[in-house]
């Protein structure tokens, strides 16, 4: 496998602030198998509206902030095997691939577009309540980009908090539940003491939402020294496992339109949390 520099490779998503009533949503493709994602949809009816969310509307307690969203993987990975198995740097003096495919849900719904369709969704609920939201990529129509980039976006783009947006694939279906991995040794301040407490207020915000914490991981929580994306972060970043797609019940969770807007609303709530004792940079 060829090595490169950890170099900019590939155009990442500008910051750009766009309001609510502007946003239009790309179409996500459908996947090989199972239900065909779909892009987040405005809710007509209020009743709708998560209670914390609805509370907010008015006020818009976000503004001023700039949020940054990892969907994990890419569409165009699969088909681009040799350009994912570059190595890049991983942050701390070694290499790592580039990227992966990611895992599926029992059904064939892909990694990919579940992330991207999380992150669209929350993207749509943060906008609402005056949030700048700048995203990795905005559709499963390329690749990449590496890990390397995805970390460095933070501080590129300039955000106040980042969250990685993943699902886990163990392969043992009785493995369940959601879990946030953060860099363990620090390599900065803020992957210290602020990127744990991120953690720790999104993993509440899930368990409140409804999801289970792994069952695996104590108190939901991984602390890990080989991701790059967290590695090159050099703002409060966490990496979330929503949940484990190839457990049935999640992975029926995860393919439904209902099941990605709970776990949306659950993030938008960990922000929302997350922004009460803290100010924007």
């Amino acid at each position: 496998m060829a090595k490169r520099s950890p170099r900019r490779r590939g155009t990442l998503v500008g910051a750009a602030l766009v309001t609510a009533l502007a946003l239009v949503i790309p179409a996500v493709g459908p996947a090989a198998a199972g239900p065909s994602p779909t892009s987040a949809v405005p809710r007509d009816d209020e009743d709708d509206v998560p209670a914390k969310v609805k509370a907010h509307t008015t006020s818009q307690p976000l503004v001023g902030w700039t949020i940054g969203l990892d969907p994990g993987h890419n569409g165009g990975n699969a088909a681009n095997v040799s350009v994912i198995n570059e190595q890049v740097a991983d942050g701390r003096g070694g290499w790592k691939q580039c990227n992966t495919t990611g895992t599926t849900a029992l059904n064939g719904y892909p990694e990919h577009e579940f992330t991207l369709d999380v992150s669209l969704r929350t993207r749509e609920a943060l906008e609402a309540l005056g949030a700048t939201v700048v995203m990795t990529r905005e559709d499963n129509e390329g690749v990449g980009p590496c890990v390397d980039e995805r970390g460095t976006f933070a501080e590129d783009s300039d955000v106040d908090l980042m969250l990685s947006i993943h699902a886990n694939g163990s392969t043992d279906p009785a493995i369940a539940g959601f879990f946030a991995i953060i860099a363990d040794p620090p390599l900065s301040e803020s992957q210290g003491l602020p990127s744990l407490e991120l953690a720790e207020t999104m993993i509440t915000a899930l368990t409140d939402g409804g999801f289970t914490p792994s069952t695996i991981y104590e108190e939901a929580l991984s602390q890990r020294a080989d991701l790059a994306t967290l590695n090159f972060s050099r703002r409060p970043t966490v990496m979330l496992e929503l949940g484990e797609m190839r457990n049935p019940a999640e992975s029926e969770l995860m393919s439904s339109e209902a099941g990605r807007q709970q776990y949306a609303d659950a993030l938008v709530d960990g922000v929302l949390d997350w922004s009460g004792p803290h100010s924007p940079r």
